[in-house]
């Protein structure tokens, strides 16, 4: 008996330098594939507030993208996380409603928007909100300039945005909101309207 022990004893020693070195595979392949994944191609947000009932609400889980944007530029509808222009540690999640360029222009309860070199102002039609609703605004409008966005959350009443602290500079945009994990029953991509 005495024999067997040590063979007992190195068996076993062999077995946990296995599972150890399994342990580190797996750590490697979290830092080389899983992590630059969170931190450079999507990653999650939770959404706080009710800036943008009825479509998101409190709690809601979403994954951001955020590699799209290095490819093209938002998209007007596009639901995007940004850090707040006057506060960068905190994140914000809003709808574009103007482009780098634009002139948004609210009056009467609705939203306007003027395109670079026409002068004539078009109605926006934002089947995202709810019907009867109306955007009010102490501002009348505002020329976006080069990488500015205007953005407003889909509860107009109770929403802190460019309204009232102004545009929205391009390099302080995450990302876009392009899934909805939770709750479950909601589950699902995020598509931007067609305008």
């Amino acid at each position: 008996m005495d024999e067997k022990e040590p063979e007992e004893a190195a068996s076993n020693g062999k077995s946990v330098v296995r599972e150890a070195w399994d342990f580190v595979k797996i750590l490697i392949v979290a830092v080389v594939i899983v992590i630059p994944i969170r931190y450079f191609v999507a990653q999650p947000f939770i959404v706080k507030g009710a800036s943008m009932e009825p479509n998101f609400q409190e709690s809601n889980y979403l994954i951001i993208d955020e590699l799209s944007y290095h490819l093209h530029a938002p998209a007007r509808g596009d639901v995007v996380v940004f850090k707040f222009p006057l506060d960068e540690s905190q994140y914000f999640i809003k709808r574009v409603i103007g482009l780098p360029g634009e002139t948004v222009t609210i009056a009467g309860g609705k939203v306007f928007i003027t395109e670079p070199g026409s002068r004539v102002p078009k109605e926006l039609g934002e089947p995202y909100l709810p019907k009867g609703l109306s955007t009010i605004s102490d501002l009348t409008s505002i020329t976006l300039g080069p990488d500015q966005y205007f953005v407003m959350g889909d509860n107009r009443t109770f929403s802190l945005d460019s309204r009232k602290w102004g545009v929205l500079p391009g390099d302080l945009i995450t990302g876009r909101a392009a899934l909805r994990a939770w709750p479950v029953s909601e589950a699902g991509l995020v598509h931007t309207p067609a305008y």
